[in-house]
């Protein structure tokens, strides 16, 4: 059934959160924000310029003092306050995120809008029961203190930006700091709506501000910001390495999450039907648009056959149509630019001597959708390992098949990218999957599974997938200061 959501009369007006209330840029210039499923101006968003920034930072700075005042219990009831509204605006939001981002509703019901009321949650749970060190030495007692960092930017990306803005939020918050957000230009709509919530749960004016605009606007000017004290960044590598050395003269806490080539290492005595399946979700959950998305599939030369078979029948059967539609499995890509862009890889995958098995076509979708970003998912085999194709970031749904003959080699192609953020094993041998696991360049590695997150481990990558962790304790202590007292007795 496909029907109508989040659409009013007309594009809805978006306005920047500073300081407790919404305002225009001080400009007045505004950026259009479009659907990708239809192409229509859903809504207009300030296009904020350094001087907006310099007014939320202002704004950040002045409520610093009381907030970080404020009991760790007192902030996480707000933390706990926030999670309850989002429960109950669940399902608006849920229809906003499918909107703005072209997911398929069911997605943005199961994955998308779930996680942030959790991450309030647990961030409220985890500054509760969180120990700091105490060291006893002759003659004196140490002790550790967790001191806020001041005002922090936000900087998150387009393609889950209700989940990872409530991921870095969260923890700011509920570790005494101050937040100036900037979220996608594409994707503002959940965005505006947490800055609602913040204020109806009772968020002091100035603890969260958001300032819509450009990257190259707006988020330059935010990072550069000499009020700054820490940015977590969400998004590509390139831009990263730009946050990065606008950031670093300023001796700023810096955390990168950047892209990612994820394979997913599959064995011949894999359960197969499930390995079948959590392969195919793990290469086109949301379209291939997530970091952590298994892009390149490596299989053991015995299965190698009938696996692709399997996956290229799995894959054909994925229903690509209206984001509405409680049927769909794919929505549309975040734009019209990027299906040119995948497309363009794909081109690239004929020219390196790859052969699309299935997809990599526009589907035929009635009005208005005809206008909008789809692109059927596609299986790719026949690459060398060592092609761009098979080692460039395409950030769509496309994967490519390669076999492998012995698990040295597997491990090679796998970290044979300038990436290393995650990784998926599948084998029933459990000795073999702890010794491919360790082996493995990345972050973050699943066995016999994909996706599953507790939120207490670390987060984050290495080489090119970014620097610094985050994820329970660890985006306690970066979004903190640990300072020791001595005390002599």
């Amino acid at each position: 059934m496909t029907r109508s959501i989040g659409r009013r009369h007309g594009p809805r007006t978006l306005s920047n959160f500073v300081g407790g209330s919404f305002a225009p840029a001080a400009d007045g210039r505004t950026l259009d924000d479009l659907a990708p499923a239809t192409g229509e101006v859903i809504a207009r968003i300030p296009r904020s310029s350094a001087v907006d920034v310099d007014a939320a930072v202002a704004a950040a700075r002045a409520a610093l003092p009381a907030w970080r005042r404020t009991s760790v219990a007192a902030r996480a009831d707000l933390l706990d306050a926030v999670a309850r509204r989002i429960g109950e605006r669940a399902e608006e939001l849920a229809e906003l995120e499918s909107l703005d981002t072209g997911k398929s509703i069911r997605t943005a019901r199961t994955v998308a809008i779930p996680r942030p009321a959790l991450n309030f949650r647990f961030f409220a749970g985890a500054a509760r029961h969180d120990e700091t060190g105490c060291h006893s030495m002759e003659g004196a007692l140490n002790y550790t203190l967790r001191a806020p960092l001041g005002v922090v930017a936000l900087v998150t990306p387009w393609n889950l930006p209700a989940y990872l803005l409530s991921w870095k939020a969260a923890p700011a918050l509920v570790m005494g700091n101050t937040v100036v957000a900037k979220p996608s230009e594409l994707t503002p709509l959940t965005a505006n709506a947490l800055a609602e919530i913040f204020r109806d749960a009772g968020l002091p004016e100035g603890v969260f501000n958001l300032v819509h605009g450009l990257g190259a606007e707006a988020g330059e000017a935010l990072v550069a910001h000499p009020g700054v004290a820490a940015v977590s960044f969400t998004g590509g590598t390139a831009t990263g390495a730009r946050v990065a050395a606008s950031a670093a003269p300023r001796f700023k806490k810096l955390s990168l999450e950047l892209g990612g080539k994820n394979a997913s290492v599959v064995f011949a005595d894999c359960d197969f039907d499930a390995t079948v399946e959590g392969v195919v979700r793990a290469g086109f959950l949301n379209q291939g648009q997530v970091c952590l998305c298994g892009s390149r599939v490596l299989v053991e030369r015995p299965l190698f056959q009938q696996f692709v078979e399997a996956l290229v029948s799995r894959v054909s059967a994925m229903r690509v149509g209206p984001p509405s539609d409680e049927a769909t499995d794919l929505g549309a890509l975040i734009s019209e630019a990027h299906r040119a862009k995948v497309e363009g890889y794909l081109a690239l995958a004929k020219e390196e001597g790859g052969t699309i098995l299935c997809g990599g076509d526009r589907p035929t979708l009635p009005p208005p959708y005809d206008k909008g970003a789809f692109l059927n998912p596609a299986v790719v085999a026949g690459l060398s390992p060592a092609c761009r194709t098979a080692t460039e970031e395409i950030f769509g749904p496309v994967v490519t098949v390669h076999p492998f003959d012995t698990d040295a080699e597997a491990v090679a192609i796998a970290n044979g990218v300038r990436y290393g953020l995650a990784a998926s094993v599948w084998t029933r041998d459990l000795a073999r999957a702890h010794h491919v696991a360790a082996e493995l360049e990345t972050g973050m590695v699943w066995v016999n599974t994909w996706l599953l997150r507790d939120l207490r481990v670390p987060f984050g990558g290495v080489k090119e997938s970014g620097v610094g962790r985050e994820g329970g304790r660890h985006s306690l202590e970066f979004f903190s200061e640990a300072r020791n007292i001595c005390v002599k007795l």
